[in-house]
């Protein structure tokens, strides 16, 4: 996922300053210590978000919690953050690949805590590929079509995979890193598997592909992905004076592995498009959860 932002486009300040201009047309936004509302920002195609938000969009809601989910790039969703118009994010990628959106508008949000210790940003190729390295791409780049497949740009694994691994690999006269969404990535993905033919794509765990499809990551013995972030909640600056309850309770947000990947199996295969049903169906699997978490 995940882009280091360097300033902000003019779509994004557009959206941002709509949803400045909404809160500031609504008294009953964010910031009373007795308010209910919370706004959750998330990414489109970022598993392990849209996974933990609609966890956490039904744990506060029995709560009694009036929850809205705002989805947004990845830009806006930190701006809107430092203006106040979004509540929390809990996919925040740190200290790495969200490095230069924390330099721009850390000072104006509250970091509250790491729920995913060690997320990789990856370059993965299908099991029965012959690369076992990304030394082994080198000389290949007509093989792969020249291209290696990404996701958004607007995301910081883009920037790493185009701006640091190609050089550092000594790549960069023979692949590109193409941008489309993360959906689509996973559709060419499945449909090379499919056709046993060969490709290579920027991926991270956590991630249900793993689990999906029969893929293995590319070896990266200059370290050029970077070392694992965490996945952390972030949250509006102020919101844990606001909040103190849901402060409290996220600070004790922890998943693994088997957790989060069941958790995204069920809404990315079984109940696509409807994840309020993945979350039930997983909290009856997971008994214990929500109580750990706000009993």
């Amino acid at each position: 996922m995940r882009f280091k932002l360097k300033g902000l486009t003019v779509a994004a300040m557009t959206l941002t300053l709509g949803l400045s201009a909404a809160a500031c047309g609504d008294d009953s936004g964010s910031g009373g210590e007795n308010d209910k509302s919370i706004t959750i920002g998330m990414v489109s195609g970022w598993a392990e978000g849209e996974a933990a938000t609609a966890l956490w969009k039904r744990l506060l809601t029995d709560k009694g919690y009036s929850v809205e989910v705002k989805t947004l790039d990845t830009g806006p969703l930190y701006a809107g953050m430092s203006k106040g118009d979004v509540d929390l994010f809990v996919d925040s990628w740190l200290p790495g690949t969200h490095e230069d959106y924390w330099k721009q508008y850390g000072d104006k949000l509250e970091k509250i805590s790491a729920w995913y210790d060690s997320a990789p940003l990856t370059i993965a190729v299908p099991n029965y590929s012959p690369l076992q390295s990304l030394d082994d791409l080198k000389g290949k780049g007509g093989q792969y079509g020249g291209k290696i497949v990404g996701i958004e740009k607007s995301s910081g694994l883009y920037r790493v995979s185009q701006e640091e691994m190609l050089p550092a690999y000594g790549l960069k006269d023979e692949y590109q890193v193409t941008t489309s969404s993360t959906a689509a990535m996973l559709t060419e993905l499945k449909k090379a598997i499919d056709g046993k033919k060969d490709i290579v794509v920027t991926l991270w765990r956590p991630h249900w592909a793993y689990t999906k499809f029969p893929i293995r990551d590319l070896k990266d013995p200059k370290g050029a992905m970077g070392k694992p972030d965490g996945i952390y909640t972030v949250a509006r600056k102020d919101f844990s004076k606001d909040q103190p309850d849901v402060t409290s309770w996220l600070k004790k947000f922890r998943m693994d592995d088997k957790q989060l990947g069941s958790l995204e199996d069920l809404m990315e295969n079984k109940y696509k498009g409807k994840p309020d049903q993945a979350v039930n169906e997983w909290l009856q699997n997971n008994p214990a959860f929500a109580k750990s978490m706000t009993g």
